[in-house]
């Protein structure tokens, strides 16, 4: 566990998406903005930064990737991905796998696809895995709601 404390906290948020797992994602769903980076680790060339704000901006009809801050802001994130699906976004959250929390009982489990990938992520820049499971969380229309699959 030695060297993972930035891992383990909050004070770095900006934890880019291993690009092998965008790569395979933005092929299945066509991204057309990433809602919430910064420059060094947008992973579509259209995105959104904390000065832009992305949970006041109108997501409706955008396919959207979403790899937000791991703190405790990450609940606004999630639920403004619920709220824009209906108005008909698709968002695809990457967020660590944390089931036994609220949000996940009364947001994500009935209204969104949940994808646990197996084993431990590597981003990029991390000397080391994260020392936490991830997930996948889609919300929208064409999405199986309740489905639960294990990725590798």
């Amino acid at each position: 566990m030695q060297n993972q404390t930035a891992l383990l906290s909050s004070a770095r948020q900006d934890w880019e998406t291993p690009n092998t797992l965008y790569n395979a994602l933005n092929k299945e769903f066509n991204f057309t903005i990433d809602v919430c980076a910064l420059p060094h680790n947008a992973k579509h060339p259209r995105y959104y930064t904390p000065e832009m704000n992305g949970l006041d901006q109108d997501w409706t009809n955008e396919v959207c990737w979403m790899n937000p801050p791991y703190g405790r802001e990450q609940i606004k994130w999630i639920q403004k991905a619920y709220e824009e699906s209906k108005k008909g976004a698709t968002v695809v959250c990457l967020i660590p796998a944390r089931p036994e929390t609220k949000v996940w009982h009364d947001v994500i489990f009935p209204n969104a696809e949940v994808r646990f990938i197996k084993g431990r992520l590597k981003f990029v820049g991390a000397e080391y895995n994260a020392p936490f499971p991830s997930a996948l969380v889609i919300f929208g229309s064409d999405i199986e709601i309740g489905f639960i699959k294990i990725m590798n």
